[in-house]
Order: C-alpha cells, then sequence, then structure tokens
C-alpha cells in the first residue's frame, strides 16, 4: 500500500541554527563532543516526490512504496541543519493538504544585518525517513528536495532519445517518474527532428503523424507530445536539440541559400561538413552562424516548433573547433563570435525560452559564458580532456566566464569503448567519475527515461545498468540535490592539511594521486566541506573509464583522522552516498590546539566532511 505524504515547501524553508545557539550545544576549541546518536540503515521504504523541485511554498507531495514501520519519524535538514521533524502514523502523514509542524525559523544573520529572514528560494533538503532502536537511529528511507524557483541554479539535466510509436502516453510517464526520482530538472530532446534546417516533422499547419530523423528511424510526432506533457506533470523542463549550423543536402529546396554556407577555401568551392555513415539521411553541411539571414531562416523554424509542441527552449549544438572556414565572400569566419551572434538572435527572438549550448572541449566557452543569454553550462568534454583534474579545470573556467552565475553539466560517455559492443556499464567507473564531479561541484548528463548514455549518438544503448548501480544513481542524485548548497552554490577552495593517525588511509590534497584518498576542500559560509575521494584502487586517473576496468574501490572504515582547523568547530558530521543514503552521522571528536582529531566512520568511493 501506498502512503501519500504532504508537506508544503515553504514549511521547508527554515533558517538554520542561530551561532550562539550552536556554540551551546556542542563542544568547542580545547573541547569535545561524545553525545551523539549513532546512525544506520536498512533502506527498507523507497521513496519518491511527485515533482523534480519546487518553486517556494508549493506543496510536495512525498511516497512511499511500503507501509511505513511503527514508530517512524521524518526529519528534513537543510545543509545538515535539522529544520523540521514529525512522527508519522498509519494513516498519513499530516493528512491531505497537511503539512507536518515544523520549528518557528530562527533569525540569521546576513549582510544586512542582525535579524535578517534568510532567503528561502534555492535550497537542497534532505528528508530521513526513520526509527529509533536502543539509542540508535535506523534510517529506512531518503529522499532529497530541491526548493527552487528557476531549475536553472542547481540543473540536473536527462535525455530522452527514441520517439518511436511505444512511446506512448504510459509509457512516457513511467519513464519520466525514473527520472524525476533523480530530480531531472531538464530533459534534452536527441535526435527528435526532421531535418537540421527544418526540425518540425511536416509544416507550421500540417504536422507529419510519422517522419524520419537523421538516422532515419522513426519519429512519432505523439511520441514527442507524449514526453513533454509527461516532463511537464514532473515540473521538468523540455529542451529540443538542434544544431546552430546544420543544412542537409535537400536543404535548397527549403530556401536555404547557398550564400549561407561555411567553405573550407576562400572561393567558396567546398562546403564544410560533418560526414554521417552510409543509410542515414545525409551528411550535414555547415553554415554560419552569424549570417544574420540565416539566423532568421532558423528563428522562423524554431517558431514552427513552439508553435506545436510547449518545448520550453533550445539546446543548441556545435561540433568544435574546425580548419579555418570561409563565408561565400571568402571572409575568414570566427566562429566562436558567431555562436555569441546566434545565441543573442534566438533570445532576442524567443526571450521567454531558455537557451543552452555545447561547449565541445571547451571551444567558444568564453563567448558562451558572457553571451549572458545561457542558463547554465553545457560541457562536452572528450579524450582530450580525459583527466579528473581537466574537470575541475572546466569548472574553474567557467565560473570565470560566467561571472560565477551559472553551473556545469558535463556530457561525459563513459565506458566509451566498452560500448562498441553490448554489455553492462561498469559501476566502479560511473560512481567514482559522478562522485569527483558531484564534489567538484558539477553535474553529468547520464540518465536517459529508458537508458544510460554511453556515446555521443544518444539512442545507443549497448549497455546496460545493473541492478547495483540503479540502486547508487538514486543515491547520488539525492545527495547532489540535497546537498546542493555545499556542493554547487558558491564558497572559497581552500586547503585543508589532515592525516591518518592509525595507518587506514593514505591521504594527499587535490589533484587525485593514484593508491591515495584525495582531499578536496573549500569553505561554504560558516562550514568547512572536506571531500574524501577514493583513489586507493584506481588503475588510472581518467574520468571515462574507456574500458570499463576500474575497479571496485575498498571499503575503509574506522579511520583515525587528524585535520587543521583553527577556526571553534562547534560540530562535526559527515555524509555519503554510499552510506545510509545519504543521511547526515553526527560525529564525537576533540579539537586541541586548532587540531580536530575524529574517527570516520566509513569510504567508500565518497565521503563528505563538514565542520562547523
Amino acid at each position: 500500500m501506498k502512503k501519500i505524504i504532504y508537506l508544503a515547501a515553504a514549511f521547508l524553508c527554515m533558517a538554520c541554527s542561530d551561532d550562539h545557539e550552536s556554540d551551546q550545544q556542542h563542544g568547542g576549541a580545547s573541547g569535545s563532543v561524545t553525545e551523539v546518536t549513532p546512525v544506520t540503515s536498512d533502506l527498507s521504504v523507497g521513496l519518491s516526490t511527485d515533482k523534480a523541485f519546487y518553486k517556494p511554498g508549493e506543496k510536495v507531495v512525498f511516497t512511499a512504496d511500503n507501509a511505513l514501520p511503527a514508530g517512524t519519524k521524518v526529519r528534513y535538514r537543510l545543509s545538515g541543519e535539522t529544520v523540521g521533524e514529525e512522527s508519522v502514523n498509519g494513516t498519513g502523514w499530516g493528512g491531505a493538504g497537511g503539512a507536518p509542524r515544523v520549528p518557528t525559523a530562527r533569525k540569521a544573520r546576513g549582510p544586512g544585518g542582525g535579524g535578517r529572514p534568510p532567503a528561502t528560494d534555492f535550497k537542497g533538503y534532505m528528508a530521513e525517513v526513520y526509527r529509533q532502536e536502543n539509542g540508535t537511529d535506523v534510517i529506512v528511507g531518503t529522499i532529497a528536495v530541491d526548493v527552487s524557483s528557476d531549475p536553472a541554479r542547481f540543473p540536473r539535466y536527462g535525455f530522452v532519445a527514441d520517439f518511436s510509436q511505444e512511446k506512448t502516453a504510459a509509457k512516457t510517464q513511467e519513464e519520466m517518474a525514473y527520472l524525476n526520482r533523480h530530480h531531472i530538472n531538464w530533459v534534452q530532446f536527441q535526435d527528435w527532428h526532421n531535418k537540421h534546417h527544418w526540425p518540425l516533422g511536416g509544416t507550421r499547419t500540417q504536422l507529419d503523424e510519422v517522419y524520419m530523423d537523421i538516422a532515419n528511424r522513426e519519429v512519432y510526432t505523439s511520441s514527442v507530445k507524449n514526453y513533454i506533457e509527461a516532463q511537464h506533470r514532473f515540473g521538468m523542463k523540455s529542451m529540443f536539440y538542434n544544431l546552430c549550423f546544420g543544412a542537409l543536402k535537400d536543404a535548397a529546396a527549403d530556401e536555404v541559400k547557398e550564400e549561407w554556407y561555411l567553405f573550407k577555401d576562400a572561393s567558396h568551392t567546398t562546403k564544410d561538413s560533418h560526414d554521417l555513415p552510409g543509410g542515414w539521411k545525409s551528411n550535414i553541411y555547415l553554415v554560419d552562424p552569424s549570417n544574420k539571414e540565416w539566423q532568421e531562416y532558423l528563428a522562423e523554424r524554431n517558431d514552427d516548433v513552439y508553435a506545436n509542441f510547449a518545448f520550453d527552449g533550445y539546446q543548441i549544438d556545435q561540433l568544435g573547433r574546425r580548419s579555418t572556414l570561409y563565408d561565400y565572400s571568402g571572409t575568414p569566419v570566427n566562429l566562436r563570435e558567431g555562436y555569441a551572434s546566434f545565441i543573442e538572435a534566438m533570445k532576442q527572438v524567443h526571450p521567454d525560452k531558455s537557451l543552452v549550448m555545447n561547449v565541445v572541449s571547451r571551444y567558444g566557452a568564453r563567448q558562451i559564458g558572457e553571451s549572458g543569454k545561457v542558463d547554465f553550462f553545457y560541457n562536452e568534454v572528450w579524450a582530450d580532456e580525459a583527466d579528473f583534474t581537466n574537470l575541475k579545470a572546466i569548472l574553474y573556467e567557467n565560473g570565470v566566464y560566467g561571472n560565477y552565475r551559472l553551473n556545469t553539466v558535463f556530457a561525459a560517455y563513459m565506458n566509451y569503448n566498452k560500448a562498441d559492443n553490448r554489455g553492462e556499464f561498469n559501476t566502479p567507473g560511473i560512481l567514482l567519475t559522478d562522485a569527483v564531479m558531484f564534489a567538484l561541484g558539477g553535474s553529468h548528463l547520464e540518465l536517459g527515461g529508458d537508458h544510460m548514455l554511453c556515446k555521443e549518438y544518444f539512442p545507443n544503448e549497448n549497455l546496460t545498468m545493473s541492478e547495483e548501480l540503479k540502486t547508487a544513481m538514486v543515491h547520488y542524485y539525492d545527495f547532489l540535490t540535497s546537498y546542493q548548497n555545499l556542493l554547487r552554490d558558491g564558497g572559497t577552495e581552500n586547503s585543508i592539511t589532515m592525516n591518518c593517525t592509525n595507518g587506514e588511509m593514505k591521504l594527499n590534497v587535490w589533484p587525485p594521486q593514484q593508491g591515495s584518498v584525495t582531499t578536496y576542500a573549500k569553505q561554504v559560509g560558516d562550514k568547512q566541506v572536506i571531500h574524501l575521494l577514493n583513489f586507493s584502487q584506481a588503475n588510472s586517473l581518467s574520468w571515462r573509464d574507456v574500458d570499463g576496468t576500474m575497479p571496485e574501490p575498498a571499503l575503509i572504515t574506522k579511520a583515525a583522522l587528524q585535520m587543521n582547523l583553527p577556526a571553534k568547530v562547534n560540530k562535526l558530521w559527515v555524509a555519503s552516498p554510499d552510506v545510509h543514503g545519504g543521511a547526515l552521522q553526527e560525529l564525537a571528536f576533540t579539537q586541541e590546539n586548532g587540531v580536530v582529531s575524529f574517527t570516520l566512520p566509513s569510504l567508500k568511493y565518497w565521503t563528505m566532511i563538514v565542520a562547523e
């Protein structure tokens, strides 16, 4: 029997504890904390919510897939602070339209002075469903809640790439419920269109019921609409994919002019092209994205799309660095500046629609970010950016180019060589890469409604997910969402000296080293955050795990750690997507002469330590 549980998002938006109250509740300098509640878990209850994110004040509907055990409670945490707690009885949770009792928001200090209420927008919460046994909190289920008025602040991107007849309303609802459980708030429609220069199947006034995509697969107009409708029921944003400069071989018949193309020579003899396999509709011939007539032409074609489909925006693609190209008059073309011009033109015509543009191997990142018109960064990373250190460099550059306003999604294709044949994703490779991406503040385009991504051709489904990986993905996306304010909401990177005194692990400060646990630290408000990333058994320092050979790391338990923190520590806690569904564990610690000593419960792939 499913229990429907209601909660108002407005009640989730509580302030963190006042500094003085924290000081009184926890030991500080030259002191210790010994009275903490032990935590264990059985994770026997699956939870879901009715939306991928919520605007402040919206009602949150929780669903439990099993009857909740007697004595169960739910506790809501915001970046580690408990902001609400309620017992759960057998008849439901708060009643239809009701809300659990939540403590009155405490005053929080802010830039405007003491006493100002904190902002309630753009917060991530963890709902911990638990029972108590012999003084121990037993976590039976967890789920994250994102309260954000705009999903662009914390983008979590998924995709769909099959629009065959089988994608009925019921089937697309089921698939989007799967993405919703991972809090996916944006969905990219790949290979949905008829032609790059004429994306609509049919005309604005006469849609085709069925048309063929670039690979000559059938696309049902009804299936595209079914996906959009299902996504909107979960609050997701639907983004249609298209190049900024693509035309097929029959484009002249659709009034695409010869003068708009890009050429490999100054005498406009040879068009630049992206060649595709035989049996597909056509190669793709490249058009100058800065050409005003082309911009007007494609904007009209997008008008046709928006008139018939309730898409929320345009996922713009490019092809990365090209050789020197010329316009029809023989003038060399600056593609990167052309991207900025194209983005500006698309936004001007449809100011109410979202725009996201692919940054292929960083090409055009500055122009795209500085346009001020994209909702977030979307970086497609390849073999020339194969190391974990490249991910951090990209995030740093994107911060600069986006004026620290835009978060980043990585389009990063895992187990790439292994995906040439049918098989199963290598779970350790996926989890280690996601751990690093999420800890650094990025997110990962990888989850589709019906398969996980392994190639740049999104319909490729050669690799399948094991049940272990499916379960882990839920916990990882709960973690990314619930702790988003510590992971993706600013902060200042710093270096914390840490050592292990009982030999359970070898430690190094970022960048990663094989055979070691790598620390990555930053200060976020009054919280010092230290991520432990386990490279102890890693066979490479590449995020790609191209052949699917990354080994599973050995579980590390009860490591005695010390870290230098001169500021007074009032509370110390850890959380991991690998343990207890991401639920918080408060730790006993001592602090003497600026050295904090404690025992780490466990580390598999990734554990986050937070000192307040």
